[in-house]
């Protein structure tokens, strides 16, 4: 696929700390823009954001033009739309609600070539965009040059983790602390950088090192992403788009309304 050392699976799993911009808002130049701002990588989400499978793969091509490392959210049990921005040059692919080791097993089917899986063949344009000619090229680095995060967000996954990261060819998890918190609490909070979610989140980055995986993590404020840090997790999301734009606005206009 792209140079190896520059993959976004290569730097982390070289130890590199990558931090996402999270993208809400469909349109091929806000992610661009994020990315030349000083973004490594932009999660583009499908599940809660407005993105569509259109919106997707545009930005897909828009982050790979401003040297970025796409990502992207599927909706829930969605694997199919996996495999499909994977052949639209996702570099790694987010799946949410994975609660137990078969839902991982699923996920991975789609998303890996035989034997780990049964991805199905069409990635013409995955191979245009990183600049491989060779259909057996692409076939024979696939697996390990793209990513598949399973999302750890209810009680179920969390009982489930260790089981859940042995699963083969499943790359990595990805914290998902306000469901986490709305699950621990049986419904009655949503409150992501509670303590009780942190030390969750913290055995979920420890199960993940110890399987050999990645471990990745959404953050909603600063000191939550300095946590995440610290705990061991490698790829954190910091901040939304929608934030990133209501803070720089603030940041711009309030000197001036000040005066």
């Amino acid at each position: 696929m792209i140079e190896p050392a520059m993959t976004l699976a290569n730097r982390l799993r070289a130890g590199e700390t990558i931090v996402t911009a999270w993208s809400t808002l469909p349109g091929t130049a806000l992610p661009q823009e994020l990315v030349r701002a000083g973004y490594p990588a932009v999660t583009l989400d499908m599940q809660h954001g407005r993105h569509d499978y259109a919106s997707v793969r545009d930005a897909i091509s828009a982050i790979l033009q401003a040297g970025g490392h796409p990502v992207a959210r599927i909706p829930v049990g969605e694997f199919a739309t996996a495999s499909r921005l994977l052949d639209a040059g996702a570099e790694a692919i987010i799946a949410p609600m994975i609660g137990s080791p078969a839902d991982a097993e699923a996920f991975v089917s789609y998303i890996k070539y035989p034997p780990a899986g049964t991805r199905s063949w069409g990635p013409s344009r995955a191979m245009e965009l990183h600049g491989v000619t060779e259909a057996q090229a692409y076939l024979m680095s696939a697996d390990a040059e793209t990513i598949g995060f399973g999302m750890i967000e209810t009680r179920s996954a969390l009982d489930a983790v260790h089981e859940i990261v042995a699963v083969d060819g499943l790359d990595g998890v990805f914290v998902g602390p306000a469901d986490l918190s709305i699950a621990l609490s049986d419904g009655a909070r949503c409150a992501p950088g509670s303590r009780e979610v942190q030390e969750a989140a913290a055995r979920i980055a420890a199960a993940a090192r110890d399987a050999g995986k990645l471990a990745g993590i959404y953050c909603n404020t600063l000191e939550d992403a300095k946590g995440a840090r610290e705990m061991g997790f490698s790829f954190i999301s910091w901040a939304s788009d929608g934030a990133i734009i209501r803070a720089g606005v603030s940041a711009l206009l309030a000197p001036f309304l000040a005066q």
